[in-house]
């Protein structure tokens, strides 16, 4: 995406999943260097979490991920459980926005091409296109269809071996994900198309959609920013996508730029969900942030209890922030440092900013969450609505059966 060397050694060098007296690190097989920059410029760099980079399908970034928390978590209890039984009954009910469910498969086939490429059942390997949440993602071409497919894939005895919480392994968070993006379907998310899951094999793969394209730079802008007519565009599509995710209780919990792909038409999709919650109603109070230190609110910087949605809206304005300065409005040295500067720091913008897009910042960065502007507000924003005219909005699958529902059940039907 764009981010400069500099700033990913601060980044990597605060690789922390939580916030202060929560946070627990994760080690990896090579050493990251170390970071003696004092600028946070940045550049078309992709922002990984990890060093490695190991070619073999089967290699994980952070097979060496241990926990070192501090035991502070224990006493308090994980969202998680509840996520996945709030997920499962959605599911069970078809309380799901999907008109079409995503295929199940339980056997795998390994094996090899005629030209010798790796295979995984109908999908023929390409290249290797980057890393998940604990393990790489492999682009493939299906002997079907002949659509390109990236594909994550994971040992499940790994997956086990990992401990991100006192009563939680890496396997809990990607059955999360699964369960997630089993239920979703929105223009603005990526889709996920399969899961092969076979019981008699360590494997396991989420097959998802392949979003390719890359963020589109225009003269206006400042160095590393996109210029405003496109970080409109692109933030009016992660906005639409974040509302209905949010309107169906779902924190993402990782908003950056990261994990926001662009399609070759210029289209926005949100991914990796591998840190998100799922809530009953809009009680999204949590206790610990999993997310990337340089997008964390500044309420949970402070290790007390948070509201997910607004931590989302925080994160989504460190974005706007960065895609249009092409930097990060808060980052320090280290990662106390940094999260001394999000709580304390006022956000500074530049005298010669439009005052429209400075008042839209200036809502999403507020530090008092009570007072920060809310995902509508931002929808509704001058800046936002330009000569676009106001986000469209989605009805989705499970809002289309409630309506038809409640028409039949006026009709008499």
């Amino acid at each position: 995406m764009f981010f400069k060397r500099n700033s990913i050694e601060k980044v990597k060098e605060m690789d922390c999943c939580g916030c202060f007296g929560f946070s627990f690190v994760r080690k990896r097989k090579k050493v990251l260097r170390a970071s003696r920059v004092t600028s946070n410029n940045t550049s078309q760099e992709p922002l990984l979490d990890t060093d490695v980079d190991d070619d073999d399908d089967d290699g994980f970034y952070n097979s060496d991920m241990t926990d070192t928390g501090n035991g502070n978590d224990c006493e308090f209890q994980s969202p998680t459980k509840r996520s996945e039984e709030i997920l499962m009954y959605r599911i069970q009910h078809g309380l799901i926005c999907r008109e079409n469910p995503v295929k199940e498969t339980y056997i795998v086939f390994r094996s090899e091409d005629e030209n010798g490429n790796k295979t995984i059942n109908e999908y023929i390997r390409e290249r290797k296109i980057g890393a998940g949440s604990y393990g790489k993602v492999v682009l493939y071409r299906s002997r079907l269809d002949e659509k390109y497919y990236a594909i994550k894939a994971f040992h499940k005895s790994h997956l086990l071996k990992l401990r991100v919480a006192p009563s939680e392994t890496a396997m809990t968070d990607v059955f999360r994900e699964v369960l997630i993006m089993k239920v979703l379907s929105h223009p603005n998310i990526v889709n996920l198309v399969e899961v092969i899951d076979d019981p008699t094999t360590d494997h396991f793969y989420m097959v998802l959609e392949y979003v390719e394209g890359k963020w589109v730079y225009e003269s206006s802008g400042p160095p590393g920013g996109l210029g405003e007519n496109t970080a409109r565009k692109y933030l009016r599509d992660v906005v639409s996508g974040l509302m209905y995710l949010h309107a169906h209780n779902i924190v993402h919990g990782d908003i950056k730029p990261d994990n926001l792909l662009v399609t070759g038409s210029g289209t926005v999709k949100i991914g990796d969900f591998s840190v998100s919650q799922v809530f009953e109603d809009d009680n999204d109070e949590l206790r610990r942030s999993p997310g990337t230190p340089v997008f964390t609110a500044p309420e949970c910087c402070l290790g007390i209890t948070y509201r997910g949605k607004a931590a989302d809206t925080w994160a989504v304005g460190v974005t706007l922030y960065y895609m249009i300065l092409g930097k990060y409005p808060f980052l320090g040295e280290t990662l106390q440092d940094t999260y001394d500067k999000i709580v304390n720091n006022p956000v500074l913008l530049p005298d010669e900013m439009n005052p429209l897009l400075k008042n839209l910042l200036e809502g999403l960065l507020s530090k008092d969450p009570r007072q920060r502007m809310t995902l509508q507000k931002v929808a509704e924003h001058g800046w936002v609505i330009g000569e676009e005219g106001s986000i469209p909005q989605y009805l989705c699958w499970c809002k289309q059966k409630q309506t038809q529902q409640q028409a039949e059940r006026s009709s008499g039907v």
